[in-house]
């Protein structure tokens, strides 16, 4: 069969599912390419992680058609077992890191996140050894995995074998009051540096804790890296920015607030806003 894959959001960043597509075709013995619209396909698969990206109106030539993934507000659509557990063939995007998920779902309940509604409580979903082969670097999707402690296990197994980048960020609370955790996360080996998350003043504290608590323990100037959502609150917003930009080795990372149908257009405040904390030779004069 002649398969096509249609990544909407322009390959800034692999998309996991269909590299995971791609695997279990191969393997039946498909011809596997992307999509084009001088293409004849027998099945065809799009996917859309954005709300916010605008859909692909090109007309292709194919059989079937299918369409997954959160942009698409699907939050019912699942691969089958065979193909999600798939090592991913990472030779789609080029890529010599491997990508994955330990768990899925979140005990959170943030208001602007999707994955409660689609992926519920959390839970094990893999280990890292199923989608890793070797690669020196190691990027993991878990949305909050030290919330877990299969997830915990994970980040312990991967120390002595791969660099690590927990790239949705993690829940600053939980490493807060764990002298646990935070001795673990200063024994991983870390892509450039450690992702947090501050989305709301209550979490400030917790923030500086956890900076503090994992470079005590671990004896090294780890460098943090901080998702700071742009809210409606304007005072808000600033204080968390101002308190981000006072610590040493600590950057944030500005987002405009965007809900999950798509049609919330942040208002230019938001966005000059992250701008500013997102030009790091302006923020930090």
């Amino acid at each position: 069969m002649q398969i096509g894959l249609v990544d909407i959001d322009s390959h800034h960043f692999p998309n996991l599912a269909l590299m995971k597509l791609s695997a279990w075709h191969k393997k039946q013995g498909d011809e596997v390419g992307w999509g084009d619209m001088f293409g004849v396909y027998d099945k065809l698969y799009m996917s859309k992680v954005f709300t916010f990206t605008a859909d692909d109106l090109m007309v292709y030539e194919a059989k079937e058609i299918h369409k997954g993934g959160t942009g698409y507000s699907d939050y019912q659509t699942i691969l089958p077992d065979q193909i999600e557990h798939i090592m991913p063939d990472y030779s789609l995007y080029g890529i010599d890191y491997a990508v994955g998920f330990t768990t899925r779902g979140c005990p959170n309940k943030c208001k602007w996140c999707v994955v409660p509604k689609k992926e519920g409580k959390i839970k094990a979903h893999a280990e890292i050894a199923e989608f890793w082969s070797g690669q020196k670097e190691v990027v993991l999707l878990d949305n909050n995995i030290l919330a877990s402690d299969h997830g915990l296990r994970q980040l312990g197994w991967s120390i002595g074998k791969c660099r690590v980048d927990c790239n949705q960020g993690l829940d600053a609370r939980l490493i807060a009051d764990s002298p646990m955790i935070q001795e673990l996360l200063g024994r991983v080996s870390w892509i450039r540096f450690i992702r947090l998350a501050c989305d709301q003043k209550s979490q400030m504290p917790a923030v500086r804790k956890a900076v503090e608590g994992i470079r005590e323990r671990s004896g090294k100037v780890h460098a943090f890296f901080v998702y700071s959502l742009i809210t409606e609150d304007y005072e808000d917003s600033l204080d968390r920015l101002n308190f981000l930009r006072s610590m040493h080795g600590v950057d944030p990372f500005a987002q405009p607030y965007r809900d999950f149908s798509g049609m919330h257009e942040p208002p230019q405040w938001q966005k000059d806003m992250a701008r500013w904390a997102n030009h790091k030779a302006i923020f930090r004069k």
